[in-house]
């Protein structure tokens, strides 16, 4: 049984914070679809992100990081979700 989120999400303060909150779950559940522990994956790919070219943030995405990728130094090697 797949768990919801309380009703207060619903309530993020304003278009913009929810248009945020938005991409966390989009990103949360992309992990999930792709057998990543989505805490894993978010704490590596944030740790990250900062260094990376922004021309190549799309090899960050869930789907794009079989057999680990480099990143400023740190394999993002991501345990799948058991």
């Amino acid at each position: 049984m797949r768990q919801r989120a309380p009703r207060n999400w619903l309530f993020s303060g304003s278009d913009s914070g929810g248009e945020r909150a938005a991409a966390i779950f989009t990103l949360t559940e992309s992990a999930k679809l792709n057998w990543l522990d989505p805490e894993d994956y978010l704490r590596k790919v944030l740790a990250c992100v900062a260094d990376h070219p922004i021309k190549r943030v799309h090899e960050l995405l869930p789907w794009n990081l079989e057999g680990g990728k480099r990143c400023g130094g740190s394999t993002l090697f991501l345990a799948p979700v058991s």
